[in-house]
């Protein structure tokens, strides 16, 4: 090697020993040692010399961290050790029996109390680090918890992301957290997309999110982003810590940034103590979190006292309540649904709430209206939880404008004039207009082609509106009389993109008989009774000839149901759309009808399968509880009176536990099956 050579390696060499040294100080301990003008000429020698000399990029490098060109996807990386979420509690009761739960399944004197890690659960992204020989060699996204999204180019360009580890590092070691938008950072990008005339973030989780799933990482390296780890992942060293405390102050050690707010708690008060004492201090911190989680702190007792289907045992999540804040009534407005139903919406002055900035609120109905009292330039309360739509819950009377008038609900529709029929004490009010309704026909396209309907990919409602604003479309049926020219002259479309939402039409023709029941969106048939349906009559003019009092046989039809159903279909229009849909080539294959044995005690019972089967298909299983006439949903609630629990069954078999719903395995359903 020449001796130029040599003395470009040491420089290179020395630089970024240097930046290392500060991107530590400054990210890690807060602490920084130089200006950022000087940091910058540091950065910039350390990129030029790399330009220079090409073959000294390793992926560790600092300046790895302002991204590189485009992926055209993202790949998918499977984890070595499931990434699981965790069980929730509300109230001190849920967290007093975590504890308790956690004293008898590891056999402990209710008088000792354990310790317990508390820290914040902060509300943005969780990530998979994997480094092996000190180096990150991969980043992912959570997933299903078990596959999640390379987004390796993406975290490299985080300043707060070791991209190399110290010597005494595992040779393997991989670390969880999460990946957050500080308050300051989300304020300074959203003001500066709206300033380039770009549309703002709901919230900083929404921004951290959509930075990590950039195909181009540039755009992620201009992100302000930043991260904590909280948890261990595949490691090769299995006496790495005994406790979880030793855990978090072993990935500071190595350079990590960990949440300096954690704490060593004892028993249930102690984690109630610091979730008080945190909720007070909640609105000053400079990230949005959302609760507190506690963790048993002996990793011995946390391997004792297991898991159950993806949450561990010795965690707990405690949940914050719902957050109110105060705004003001800008107007008050109606929408209309595509069954004409009318549910006004108060356009709020846009405030902060629950992690989303919150400008409309649906007031649901006319009865909803009087109970509240609610006025134009009222001052009210927002409510929202978590993920729970945003809600009025009270009017400040005592700032209420003099001069307020009450709210007069609407006696015609807005967009077409047509009477509006309120009936159930102003529970329910529908535009009469039916088809001449320009709402109606928009919002009942829209449905039609959306992605658990006939699956139209490229209908946007913008399209929608477009096709029926030009009078291309007045039906449903009429999409599949559309034609390239009359695509390709809508604005904003291309050739490419006018043929593949051509192809997309076409593709929908060939579909299934609930598919295109729950599309046809006939009032009060969502996509389970629009399955019934079909397993129930196998052809749609068999279900078309039905009349009320056969459809009432059905389990889960009722009067009402059955009324909607059978008038839908003596409807002369809807019957001429269902006819030419068949005629421009819509079809599907006739559906084995079920017969329902009605002595089984199965009769009635509503079933959720969850997890692999390996005797049977998931379908001939749920056809075969059918036949015994069972309603068999997708999802648990309440409501669900049997979870049936395969092979790696998810988050519905935990539900059922927190729900106290009954399970049962494959083993147990064959059984009473046979």
């Amino acid at each position: 090697m020449s001796d130029a050579k040599n003395a470009s390696l040491r420089l290179y060499q020395q630089l970024r020993e240097q930046i290392q040294a500060h991107n530590h100080a400054y990210y890690t301990k807060d602490q920084p040692t130089i200006s950022d003008y000087e940091y910058d000429q540091l950065m910039q020698q350390l990129i030029e010399l790399e330009a220079q000399n090409p073959d000294l990029v390793s992926p560790d490098s600092p300046s790895q961290r302002v991204g590189s060109a485009p992926l055209d996807e993202f790949k998918q990386i499977r984890h070595q050790v499931p990434m699981l979420s965790l069980s929730n509690g509300f109230s001190d009761e849920d967290i007093v029996e975590f504890d308790q739960r956690l004293h008898r399944q590891l056999d402990q004197d209710s008088a000792v109390e354990f310790d317990y890690i508390a820290e914040p659960k902060l509300d943005g992204l969780a990530v998979s680090l994997m480094y092996e020989n000190g180096r990150l060699v991969y980043a992912a996204t959570r997933g299903d918890g078990k596959t999640g999204e390379d987004i390796t180019h993406n975290v490299r360009t985080i300043s707060t992301v070791p991209l190399a580890l110290a010597s005494s590092a595992p040779s393997q070691l991989e670390v969880r957290g999460e990946i957050f938008m500080p308050h300051a950072g989300f304020k300074a990008l959203n003001e500066a997309h709206i300033a380039q005339g770009k549309k703002g973030f709901v919230n900083p989780r929404n921004a951290a999110a959509g930075s990590l799933r950039q195909l181009d990482s540039r755009i992620t390296a201009k992100r302000p982003l930043a991260i904590f780890v909280y948890a261990l992942g595949a490691i090769s060293d299995p006496d790495y810590a005994q406790t979880q405390e030793q855990l978090l102050l072993n990935f500071k050690a190595l350079g990590f940034p960990v949440c300096p707010l954690y704490k060593l708690v004892k028993g249930s008060e102690g984690c109630l103590d610091y979730y008080r004492g945190l909720a007070n201090k909640r609105e000053h911190l400079d990230y949005e979190i959302d609760g507190i989680v506690y963790k048993l702190n002996r990793l011995d007792w946390q391997a004792d006292a297991g898991f159950i289907a993806k949450a561990p045992r010795w965690a707990l999540a405690h949940k914050f309540p719902a957050q109110e804040k105060s705004t003001t009534v800008n107007e008050i407005n109606v929408q209309v649904g595509r069954t004409g139903a009318i549910t006004p919406v108060a356009r709020l002055e846009p405030v902060f709430v629950g992690g989303v900035t919150v400008s409309n609120v649906t007031l649901h109905n006319q009865a909803e209206i009087q109970r509240l009292d609610i006025r134009v330039g009222d001052t009210v309360i927002v409510r929202r939880a978590g993920d729970v739509i945003p809600q009025i819950v009270a009017v400040n009377l005592e700032k209420r404008l003099p001069k307020s008038l009450v709210y007069e609900f609407p006696s015609h529709c807005p967009e077409c004039g047509s009477d509006v029929l309120v009936s159930g004490e102003g529970i329910i009010a529908r535009c009469s207009g039916g088809l001449i309704c320009g709402a109606q026909l928009r919002q009942g396209i829209k449905h039609f082609v959306s992605r658990k309907a006939m699956d139209i990919d490229g209908l946007g409602d913008k399209i929608v509106d477009a096709l029926v604003h030009q009078e291309l479309i007045s039906t449903v049926a009429d999409l599949y009389a559309l034609n390239f020219e009359q695509v390709l002259d809508l604005e904003g479309f291309a050739e490419k993109s006018a043929q593949n939402l051509i192809d997309s039409i076409e593709q929908s023709k060939e579909t299934e008989l609930a598919r295109l029941l729950y599309a046809l969106g006939i009032p009060q048939v969502g996509e389970t009774t629009a399955e019934q349906l079909a397993n129930s009559y196998g052809k749609l003019d068999k279900l078309m000839q039905a009349d009320k009092e056969h459809l009432e046989t059905l389990p889960d039809i009722g009067p009402v149901v059955a009324e909607s159903i059978e008038q839908f279909f003596a409807d002369q229009s809807n019957q001429k759309v269902v006819k030419q849909l068949f005629d421009r080539g819509v079809h599907y294959d006739d559906v084995e009808v079920v017969a329902v044995d009605q002595e089984s005690p199965w009769l009635g019972k509503t079933v959720v399968i969850t997890g692999g089967l390996d005797t049977m298909a998931r379908a001939e299983a749920k056809k075969r509880l059918q036949s015994l006439g069972a309603k068999v949903t997708g999802s648990v609630s309440k409501n669900t009176d049997v979870v049936i629990v395969g092979r790696d069954a998810g988050s519905k078999a935990l539900k059922a536990e927190q729900l106290g719903i009954s399970t049962m395995s494959e083993a147990e359903l064959l059984e009473l099956l046979n």
